[in-house]
């Protein structure tokens, strides 16, 4: 295991754990993805959500047509406006997803020890003795012994709510279970995983194309998040298919591991993708309990090394009925925050939950407080190592801006980009000030009009920790006279002070292209 990146310098005076927060502009430096749903799809509340600190809102395709999904999405640009807040729009994918079709929607007890037959035949009822699925090879890919579990939002470790199955008998295309907890399974849609069992269906599914291609393109989403990305070869194929439709070349993969096939070819889909999601829900399935924290804390070491975004799901799962995270959620969000996750992705809790809001605020503040005790110094020493030497030209720049700006105590560090790769490379290092992007826009051709890139590198980097972009003026272009260069930083560090991040006689750090030449600054403000 790697030494924690948790600071503690001693002695600790208690005391001082109960002294009141600071605010700031910036709620955290670890960013909050927010899933739009039925509680949390109003223009004054996705307005409130923003503000209280989430900057990628997740559109779940799992439920919900195009047509209520646009809708939202609509009320989002509406809330951005009123806001002045930049939020990224993700477009999560059903993929290989299981799932039992309820169409009554009345609810389904099952008691504790009786059997109940899975089917394929979607023409039938559900019942107590009877749950019809989507998927026609169950009876084939599972034996006896087996566990199925069934729930509604994935499972939310109520054992009234969901439900554990054991596969006694196969029955020609029916699979025959004992139920292992009683349970009421209430609503039209319930999810089923079968633990540690190949499912033989695409990773990216015909209605998944029909939807990035109907839904995704024209909204030019930021990113989509592959559900139970399995193989490299899975966000291959992926990115071949966005490639074809020409608004979404830009958009970002993230792969959502999600079971063991995921876990055993982890390397190879890191290399592959843009960004990991780990999807602890499913995860925490089919891996035995004991093991959930050591394959969270491997994942996002090798996501941080490779200076790739890592999301971390299923947190607060009690805020979606209550106001308060138990005991151990709170601990947590900031153990993911201390084992270096870029963004934690709220799911049921602003989807469906009772306290959208206050759920975003609570989890960004204990992120906060997490991120005051992260072991900086540690983590840069680890992460230059690991890079080794000869380092790459814009490497060594990235490091070394971040390493002027801790032995000046500068207040932020500002980044010239064009393709924000620069700016998430400063990222990588984890500088304990917030990183000020200013992407600066290029124009472009297709032959038959121009435009200018920027917005999705801008939008992009909202996922990334410690990251806050702003869009250049396009005159300025990013590699240009030390004249046009001064006049965008004074727009940055005017914007960095109406925020509150720069005040007089701080320290700022500027990372930017003179010509051919990267140059590294440091600047004092007056008065």
């Amino acid at each position: 295991m790697h030494s924690t990146n948790l600071l503690l310098e001693e002695p600790i005076r208690m005391a001082s754990i109960l002294e009141p927060s600071k605010t700031s502009f910036f709620p955290a430096m670890t960013k909050i993805v927010g899933t739009l749903g039925p509680k949390s799809r109003s223009v004054d509340t996705i307005s409130t959500c923003l503000k209280a600190g989430m900057s990628v809102a997740r559109f779940d395709f799992s439920w919900g047509d195009a047509a209520y999904h646009q809708e939202t999405l609509e009320n989002l640009k509406l809330a951005i406006k009123a806001t002045k807040k930049l939020c990224a729009v993700m477009l999560d994918t059903v993929g290989p997803e299981l799932q039992v079709v309820n169409k009554k929607e009345t609810p389904i007890s099952l008691e504790e020890n009786g059997t109940v037959v899975l089917t394929p035949h979607q023409g039938q009822e559900a019942s107590s003795s009877l749950l019809p699925i989507n998927f026609s090879g169950l009876a084939k890919a599972v034996t006896p012994g087996a566990t199925i579990f069934v729930g509604q939002y994935l499972f939310t470790g109520s054992e009234t709510t969901s439900v554990w199955l054991e596969v006694s008998e196969v029955k020609g295309d029916d699979v025959v279970c004992i139920i292992k907890n009683t349970a009421t399974l209430a609503g039209s849609l319930f999810t089923l995983h079968c633990s540690q069992i190949h499912i033989d269906l695409p990773t990216l599914s015909d209605h998944d194309k029909d939807v990035i291609r109907k839904w995704g393109a024209p909204n030019k989403i930021d990113f989509i998040s592959l559900s139970y990305t399995r193989h490299a070869e899975d966000v291959r194929e992926a990115r071949e298919f966005l490639s074809k439709l020409g608004d979404l070349s830009q958009t970002q993969i993230f792969a959502k591991i999600e079971n063991v096939e995921g876990l055993n070819h982890f390397d190879e889909i890191l290399a592959e993708a843009d960004g990991i999601i780990l999807s602890r829900g499913n995860l925490g399935i089919d891996l035995p309990p004991e093991k959930v924290f050591l394959f969270q804390k491997s994942a996002l070491h090798k996501c941080n090394m490779a200076g790739k975004p890592a999301v971390v799901t299923r947190v607060v799962d009690s805020m979606t009925d209550n106001l308060r995270p138990t005991r151990a959620e709170a601990t947590d969000v900031a153990n993911a925050v201390l084992d270096g996750s870029d963004a934690i992705l709220l799911g049921a809790e602003t989807l469906r939950g009772l306290y959208p809001v206050e759920t975003i605020t609570t989890v960004g503040r204990i992120c906060a407080e997490a991120e005051k005790v992260f072991n900086q110094d540690l983590y840069y020493k680890r992460t230059v190592k690991y890079v080794g030497e000869p380092m790459t030209h814009l490497e060594s720049i990235a490091s070394s801006a971040v390493r002027a700006a801790i032995k000046v105590k500068a207040s932020v560090i500002i980044c010239f980009t064009s393709s924000g790769r620069a700016a998430r490379l400063i990222a990588k290092y984890r500088p304990s000030m917030p990183v000020l992007s200013v992407v600066i826009p290029r124009l472009k051709t297709n032959q038959l009009k121009w435009s200018f890139t920027g917005a999705f590198e801008a939008r992009q980097s909202l996922i990334v920790r410690g990251l806050f972009p702003m869009l250049a003026d396009p005159r300025h272009p990013a590699e240009s006279t030390n004249a046009t260069n001064e006049s965008v930083l004074k727009v940055a560090l005017d914007h960095g002070k109406a925020s509150g991040v720069i005040k007089s006689h701080d320290r700022v750090v500027v990372c930017q292209k003179v010509g051919d030449s990267s140059v590294v600054k440091i600047i004092e403000l007056d008065d």
